[in-house]
């Protein structure tokens, strides 16, 4: 564990990153570029379940702590995910408190939770250290919960009050168009959804999370409190430098007459 829960505890702001082409290649690189944390993503990412584990074993030797978005707040899809090393969990699409609470739940081990207990996978180093991890899930396992539904943002002070909820964490996309602005960041509505998200968190002392499209948006959104920024990821990266290094080549190719 890379204590990224400690860290948010202490106050840190953590920079974060998505991973979302299913490549352990790509995860160990941006791993190691400086990034706190990085999100594998099993919701929209291009991997599959057979992937997690190498990215998970390419982060393992870099600072970056290892997240993974899950497709729905099913335990069986939670505790996979754990089992196999992950620092902590991103839930989406979530609409209800208690929606909430089962994806937590998924998170831990009774009777705080509803997690099986599978003593011989990689979290617990193939059941060496199954105590030790057991005891120290509350304290090391993160649990975020994505904000990006309006039914979400009706239930923010319940959310944000359950037992191992850490983080509440802000999807623009969808909540702008479930709010019906879609992609519109200045809007109003907008900014009272996040404001009004920062409140409940705060009330409640957890912790806030953003995904931002323009790296020059990071200092505004950790003044208002947002401690888990992420900006970038690999498939973008990937993308834009290939796109830009194809349209210099092709702008200065000779034309012949």
């Amino acid at each position: 564990m890379k204590k990224i829960k400690n860290r948010i505890n202490a106050g840190e702001t953590l920079a974060g990153c998505w991973l979302n082409l299913g490549s352990a290649v790509t995860a160990e690189i941006v791993g190691s570029s400086g990034y706190d944390w990085v999100l594998i993503d099993l919701e929209h990412g291009a991997g599959e379940q057979s992937d997690l584990l190498h990215q998970l074993q390419a982060l393992e030797h870099t600072p970056a702590a290892a997240l993974v978005r899950v497709e729905s707040y099913q335990k069986e899809r939670i505790h996979r995910v754990l089992d196999l090393g992950a620092s902590g969990v991103m839930v989406p699409r979530i609409k209800s408190s208690a929606e909430a609470k089962a994806a937590i739940a998924g998170i831990h081990y009774p009777p705080m939770g509803v997690r099986g207990v599978a003593k011989m996978v990689r979290a617990t180093g193939f059941g060496k250290s199954f105590d030790a991890y057991k005891e120290g899930t509350l304290d090391n396992l993160l649990g975020v919960i994505q904000i990006e539904t309006v039914e979400a943002l009706e239930e923010l002070d319940e959310i944000a009050a359950l037992p191992g909820v850490d983080v509440l964490f802000i999807g623009p996309a969808d909540l702008t168009m479930a709010l019906g602005i879609d992609g519109d960041l200045a809007h109003p509505l907008f900014v009272e959804a996040v404001n009004k998200i920062i409140t409940a968190a705060k009330n409640a002392g957890k912790a806030v999370g953003i995904l931002i499209f323009d790296p020059n948006d990071f200092e505004k959104y950790n003044a208002m409190g947002i401690q888990l920024i992420a900006c970038g990821a690999d498939a973008t990266f990937v993308a834009n430098g290939a796109r830009a290094l194809a349209s210099k080549l092709n702008s200065s190719k000779i034309k012949k007459e």
